[in-house]
């Protein structure tokens, strides 16, 4: 049994002062957050951190300066995510910009040539003849794959933001703010941000050595795409990140943005103009993902290299298309899932601080998205492993964590104990990929376990929603609805606000037998609200006093100025 989570206000330090305009509730926010002042909440892009700041960049710049210069064929080797994806896409329109004539992109299929600069995708690249290879979200434990392409006399240059293992490639230059020793101050920076960053000292190094005669290029119309990947790949958004990211959402609500950006918004119905982090997160970001899921990410990279509107949009409805079909078959693994869970084989009911779930039917390119939802759910680690192919004996996971357990730490630990039990790993604090046998599994299930289990606190495993307090009466209305629309970018590691009050329930009713429609009356004010908990109708009425967490949100459906509360958490009050 999961314990139903509690509710916790965040702690709020000493802040201020702050502009008149910036309302009350929003101070205590940003203050939560660790941002007590206006200078803190400023997010001016002259403040982005400094690229020399990178270690190995000028090595690698000084690379791509000279295959530039000598119009050498440029590689891109991308990834298979909406962050390899955005990536590959800022590598090829900015080395492009920089005035690169002989630049192309191989991204590897996940089920054909496996996770990034495999000896397999080397082989397929192999044709095109590449000079210099430039991988994008991916290479720092590609060690096999750089060894070919090396073999073959290319140059390689990684660009990487992933922990490195205990070896790194033998490449020509590394680009990882997470190597060890590196001293940049944002170890967030997705993969999208590692390779704009190139791009930016590049363009330093080619114009301290007089190569603009003709005046530089603006690579800040790239910085669309490096918020996208940077939302999508759900890295902690710290100053730098939210700088970056506000920076490209202000291109995007301007329509200052790439042809299949505009294209993707437009066939997920997302308004560009009033576009925030978590329509990226929720629209964008999945239909791009959606490719490289199901099918091949290179159409996702199409779409966003197309200078064609028509093309463009051809492209998007193809993503939307394949993204409906990614929705059908991962609700059906996610009851799978759930009904692996029901059957769990514990004599008390108590789940393990850790799941290692499998069915030989699973898409292995969906089994993040089960991880991911049944980590939300049951709130402790899920590793979801699907065969690597059809027919397969080798297995493809996908570790989703929970703060608290570095999930990619747990996997090197089980790896250093059981040599030979893990295939390859991978991944960050909170994912993290991996391949094993399938004879390997109850042995890699029993592992992981020993192993959460020594480094967990159990105390850890409670759910808790993280409230900034209540609203008062007077402070349920648009104004400040819109401010905190506009107060992000929101994100991980930057939370949207979420607050919490008691209310008298005037109403309810059931949509689509499993969402719960609301009328509710706050304390203090005449007008009732409403409120919509998706997933919320559990077959029982909801109290007629009940305290809800809670999002407040614009209503504009069908022309209506309205505000709603999007329910996080229902419960009733005692």
């Amino acid at each position: 049994m999961i314990p139903a989570p509690r509710i916790r206000r965040r702690e709020v330090p000493a802040h201020g002062p702050w502009p008149g305009h910036v309302p009350p509730v929003l101070q205590r926010i940003y203050a939560a957050r660790g941002v007590t002042s206006p200078e803190q909440a400023e997010l001016r892009l002259a403040r982005l951190l400094a690229p020399e700041l990178l270690g190995g960049i000028d090595r690698a710049a000084e690379l791509l300066m000279a295959a530039i210069r000598e119009n050498r064929h440029i590689v891109v080797a991308g990834d298979f995510d909406c962050d390899g994806a955005t990536g590959t896409a800022v590598a090829v329109r900015g080395l492009r910009l920089l005035g690169a004539r002989r630049v192309s992109f191989r991204v590897p299929h996940r089920i054909e040539h496996g996770y990034g600069l495999s000896p397999a995708l080397v082989e397929a690249i192999a044709p095109t003849a590449p000079d210099l290879l430039l991988t994008v979200d991916s290479g720092i434990a590609c060690l096999a794959g750089v060894a070919a392409a090396k073999a073959r006399g290319w140059q390689v240059l990684v660009t990487d933001h992933h922990l490195p293992g205990p070896r790194l490639p033998a490449a020509d230059a590394i680009v990882n703010p997470n190597l060890e020793g590196d001293a940049f101050p944002s170890k967030a920076l997705a993969g999208v941000g590692v390779v704009f960053y190139l791009l930016l000292a590049t363009r330093r190094c080619m114009r301290e050595a007089g190569l603009f005669a003709g005046g530089e290029p603006d690579l800040s119309a790239l910085l669309d795409l490096v918020a996208v990947g940077t939302v999508a790949d759900l890295v902690p958004l710290d100053y730098n990140n939210r700088l970056l990211v506000s920076a490209g959402l202000k291109r995007l609500r301007q329509g200052q943005c790439q042809p299949g950006l505009r294209a993707l918004a437009e066939v997920s119905q997302r308004r560009l103009d009033r576009l925030t982090a978590s329509d990226i997160g929720f629209a964008l970001a999945p239909r791009i993902n959606a490719a490289g899921r199901l099918e091949d990410m290179g159409l996702g990279i199409e779409c966003l290299l197309s200078d064609d509107p028509a093309r463009a949009r051809h492209l998007a409805e193809v993503l939307d298309g394949i993204n409906a079909e990614r929705k059908g078959l991962q609700q059906q693994m996610v009851d799978e899932a759930d009904a692996l869970v029901a059957r769990w084989p514990a004599p008390d009911g108590a789940l393990p601080p850790v799941l290692s779930l499998f069915d030989a039917g699973w898409h292995p390119g969906v089994v993040g998205l089960v991880a991911s939802r049944l980590k939300d759910r049951l709130h402790r680690p899920v590793v979801a492993f699907a065969p690597a192919d059809e027919g397969s004996d080798l297995l493809r996971g996908s570790a989703r964590s929970i703060p608290g357990l570095h999930i990619r730490d747990a996997l090197a630990a089980v790896d250093a104990r059981h040599p030979g039990l893990i295939g390859k790993f991978g991944g960050h604090a909170m994912a993290a990929g991996l391949s094993l046998p399938r004879t390997g599994l109850d042995a890699f299930r029993s592992a992981l376990e020993a192993q959460v289990r020594a480094s967990l606190d159990e105390a850890l495993l409670l759910r808790e929603i993280a409230s900034d307090g209540p609203l008062a009466g007077d402070e349920f209305g648009r104004e400040l609805a819109e401010a905190l629309r506009l107060a992000g970018p929101w994100g991980q590691g930057f939370p949207e606000p979420v607050f919490d009050n008691e209310f008298e329930l005037l109403d309810f009713r059931v949509l689509g037998e499993r969402h719960l429609k609301l009328t509710v009356l706050a304390e203090g004010r005449r007008e009732p609200l409403q409120a919509i908990h998706f997933g919320g109708w559990t077959g029982t009425p909801p109290p007629d006093r009940l305290r809800l967490a809670y999002q407040l949100e614009l209503d504009d459906f069908r022309g209506r100025r309205d505000i709603q509360l999007l329910v996080r958490h229902l419960e009733p009050v005692a």
